[in-house]
C-alpha cells in the first residue's frame, strides 16, 4: 500500500537534535573580514615582528578636514631619467598596469627619484620592488613625502606606541576565513575611498609572507574607462556616487572593537581625473561605494554592478603579484582597485601600510575648468606616443571573430 500524505511527510521530518544543531549554526557569529577585523592579536612574543601585530587602542580622533596636498609627480621629469638610470631593470608586467623595478633601494632615493616614482605609479597604477630592507619608520617617512598620512579609524595599528599612522594587515592560523561571511567579488576596493580626500600613493610592505598563496591583484580604472563606448563614458562623467564608512564602523563595533573616528560618507565623481597624468579613471569600488546620486535605484544598481564586474573579472585590466618577505608595492589608490587572495591559511601573512592623503577627487568638468586643459583617455595617449592611430569605434557590420586559445 502506498504511504499516505501524512506518513510521507512524517518520514521527511528533520530530527529534533538536528534542528537544534542547525539553530546553533545559524546563530554563530558570521563576520565579513573586510568590515570586521580580527581582535587584538596577543601572545607569540617570540615572533620577530610581535610589536607590529594588530592592536586596537581606545582612542578618539577628530573628524578629518580638507588639507593642502601637492602631488609630487607634478615635479617629476616625464622621462624619469634619475629613477631609471639607478635601476638594474624596469619591467612592465602587463600592457596596462603594473611595473617591477629591480636594483633600487627605497631608502636611498633622492627627492627627484621619489618624484619620478610618484609619476611612474600614477601612470602604471602599481609599482613593485623586492628585497627592500627599509623599516616601518622609513616607510612612513617616504609616505609623508607623498602627502599627509591617513590614520585608520577601525583597523589594527602596531602595538609599538607612536605608529598610529600604520595600517596593519595580519592573518595567521588562529583566523581561519569563513567563506559563509563574504564573497570574493565583494572584497575589491580602493582604500578608504569614503574620506573627503582619499589616499594617493600608497605603500604596503610584507614582512612575513606565506610560502605560496596570499597574492594581491590590482585592476586599472584607466583601462576600464578606456574600454567603454564614447556615449557611456560621457554619461558616467556627469555622475557622482556615495562612498560610505558606515559598514566598516559597524563591523568593528560588532566585534567589540573601538571606532576611533566616527564614520563619514562623501560623494565623489564616478569618473575622476588624475591631477598629474590628466587621465580619466572610473572611481567606484565594491567595498565602499553605495549608490549613484540622482538616478533611480535600479539604474544605479545596474551601472555599479556592471562596473564592479568589469573591475573584478576583466583580466585585461589586471596584474597579480606574489609577495615575498621584504616585497613592497606602491600603488595609486585614485586609479586602481585591489583585492587579496585568502588562500594561504593556516600560513601567516603580515604587512604594513603607509597611506598618504591625496587631493579631493576632481570630476572631468572641474578638472578642465581648473586647468584649462582637456582631460584625456589614457589608452589614446599611449597609442599617440607609439605613433598608432586610435581605431574607430566598432560598428554593427564588422565581422565578429573569436579567440582560438
Amino acid at each position: 500500500m502506498a504511504p499516505t500524505a501524512t506518513a510521507q511527510t512524517t518520514t521527511n521530518l528533520v530530527p529534533a537534535d538536528r534542528i537544534a544543531e542547525l539553530k546553533t549554526q545559524v546563530n554563530t557569529e558570521v563576520v565579513n573580514p573586510f568590515y570586521s577585523p580580527s581582535a587584538d592579536s596577543t601572545g607569540d612574543d617570540d615572533y620577530k615582528y610581535a610589536n607590529y601585530k594588530p592592536h586596537f587602542p581606545v582612542l578618539s580622533w577628530e573628524p578629518l578636514a580638507e588639507q593642502e596636498v601637492t602631488d609630487r609627480g607634478l615635479s617629476a621629469d616625464p622621462e624619469k631619467k634619475a629613477l631609471f638610470s639607478a635601476a638594474q631593470k624596469v619591467k612592465h608586467l602587463t600592457p596596462v598596469i603594473g611595473t617591477e623595478i629591480t636594483g633600487i633601494d627605497l631608502r636611498q632615493l633622492t627627492p627627484a627619484q621619489k618624484d619620478e616614482l610618484a609619476l611612474l605609479v600614477a601612470e602604471r597604477g602599481v609599482v613593485f620592488l623586492r628585497d627592500q630592507e627599509l623599516n616601518v619608520h622609513e616607510q612612513l617617512e617616504i609616505g609623508r613625502y607623498f602627502g599627509p598620512l591617513h590614520k585608520h579609524a577601525t583597523t589594527g595599528v602596531p602595538r609599538e606606541p607612536g605608529l598610529e599612522e600604520v595600517h596593519v594587515v595580519y592573518n595567521d592560523a588562529a583566523n581561519r576565513p569563513n567563506r559563509a561571511a563574504f564573497a570574493k567579488f565583494d572584497l575589491w576596493h580602493s582604500d578608504v575611498s569614503y574620506e573627503i580626500q582619499p589616499p594617493s600613493t600608497t605603500s604596503l610592505k610584507v614582512i612575513t609572507g606565506p610560502e605560496y598563496g596570499g597574492d594581491t591583484l590590482w585592476t586599472s580604472g584607466y583601462a576600464l574607462y578606456s574600454s567603454l563606448s564614447p556615449g557611456f563614458q560621457k554619461y558616467l562623467e556627469g555622475l557622482t556616487a556615495l562612498h560610505s564608512a558606515v559598514a566598516q564602523a559597524e563591523g568593528a563595533r560588532a566585534r567589540g572593537l573601538p571606532v576611533r573616528r566616527e564614520p563619514v560618507e562623501n560623494v565623489h565623481p564616478v569618473v575622476r581625473v588624475h591631477p598629474v597624468t590628466g587621465w580619466k579613471s572610473v572611481y567606484v569600488n565594491q567595498g565602499f561605494t553605495r549608490r549613484i546620486i540622482g538616478v533611480p535605484k535600479a539604474e544605479s544598481d545596474a551601472i555599479l554592478q556592471f562596473l564592479y564586474r568589469q573591475l573584478s573579472e576583466n583580466l585585461d585590466f589586471q596584474v597579480r603579484f606574489h609577495w615575498e618577505a621584504n616585497s613592497v608595492a606602491i600603488w595609486d589608490n585614485r586609479v586602481v582597485t585591489h583585492s587579496a587572495t585568502f588562500d594561504f591559511w593556516p600560513q601567516t601573512r603580515h604587512a604594513l601600510r603607509a597611506t598618504p592623503h591625496g587631493e579631493k577627487p576632481e570630476s572631468v568638468a572641474d578638472y578642465e575648468r581648473r586647468t584649462g586643459k582637456a582631460a584625456k583617455d589614457y589608452q589614446t595617449e599611449i597609442w599617440k606616443k607609439q605613433g598608432i592611430e586610435p581605431p574607430q569605434p566598432d560598428t554593427a557590420d564588422v565581422k565578429v571573430r573569436g579567440y582560438n586559445d
